[in-house]
């Protein structure tokens, strides 16, 4: 257990970082999500394929034509590839970012729990510096076939198909991004989890940087969702920044773990709170009944009733 000294020691380096990363935390929670408004909206101004316009070729007669339906969609990556890159530069900054924050969490829960899960921060390292890198390469990679696809001579599917995914460059890549991605999860999840259970992190706080780490992983439902690890980076900001409401959680400056209560812990609480009403309604009531006993202040004779003695005496005279 860490001496008194050293826990001060621990607290002032954390409240340094903490003051030193504010910045940068709500910075890579916008840049996370300009990111994926910037990718998303030169995605979808790709021109779309329906159904019939895929059938047309073959019900032409055509089972191989010599241009794919699909041939003006890499047409038109390749021309806005300078803002698809862009887009996935600015997310490997936001996971920088994100890699910060993390570092911090593990390195106060573990100080504070020392039997915190080790693989959680070299998980963090490895995993986020990996799926920043790995995530640009991807980006450039698609970028230089759908040029080389613009600037060829061979249109069909099956150039179509290896210019968006099937090329050598992406079977390369796909293996690494899926160990950079699962490595960066585990080390989101377990490190959210640490920390709350230190009472680093608030509890929604802590469940929601582990869906932050799940769709970092998994980029489900496009824009949309990517809110949430963007607002999870700007709230960890705030919180480190010592603008949170109602204060910091207690275990930051306590320099040990405060964990919050459980569900069983606050009901028995409550029910122990209950049970106290009663006896102090009880002890109320006794004291109210006991002031009957009381025997009343002797009240003084009023002055017209002794003035009608004396004259009472007065007239027997």
């Amino acid at each position: 257990m860490p001496s008194s000294s050293e826990t001060r020691a621990q607290v002032a380096r954390e409240s340094e970082r903490r003051r030193r990363l504010a910045p940068p935390a709500v910075a890579g929670g916008v840049l996370y999500l300009l990111s994926g408004i910037v990718v998303a909206a030169t995605a979808n101004g790709a021109p779309s394929v329906g159904l019939l316009q895929g059938l047309a070729p073959a019900l032409r007669g055509e089972p191989r034509p010599a241009e794919s339906p699909r041939a003006p969609e890499v047409r038109y990556l390749s021309h806005h590839a300078f803002a698809l890159i862009s887009g996935s530069v600015i997310a490997a900054i936001a996971i920088g970012a994100l890699v910060l924050i993390l570092l911090l969490l593990v390195d106060a829960a573990r100080f504070r729990r020392p039997e915190t899960w080790s693989a959680a921060r070299p998980l963090v390292l490895a995993g986020g510096i990996s799926l920043a890198l790995v995530s640009v390469a991807h980006q450039v990679v698609g970028s230089i076939e759908a040029h080389k696809f613009a600037v060829g001579h061979d249109f069909t599917s099956h150039a179509v198909d290896n210019a968006l995914s099937k090329a050598t460059p992406y079977q390369v890549l796909a293996y690494p991004a899926l160990i950079a991605g699962l490595a960066m999860a585990a080390g989101t999840i377990a490190t959210s989890l640490a920390a709350m259970r230190v009472g680093l992190l608030t509890r929604w706080m802590g469940i929601l940087g582990v869906f932050t780490g799940v769709l970092t992983f998994l980029p489900l439902g496009g824009v949309t969702l990517q809110v949430v690890p963007a607002f999870w980076m700007v709230m960890a900001g705030i919180l480190f920044g010592g603008r949170w409401p109602n204060g910091d959680p207690p275990a930051w400056a306590a320099g040990e773990a405060r964990p919050w209560p459980t569900q069983a812990q606050m009901r028995e609480a409550r029910e122990q709170a209950r049970a106290r009403e009663p006896a102090l309604s009880t002890s109320a009531g006794g004291d109210a009944a006991g002031g009957g006993d009381v025997a009343p202040a002797p009240t003084r004779p009023s002055a017209s009733g002794s003035s009608r003695r004396r004259r009472k005496r007065g007239a027997r005279r």
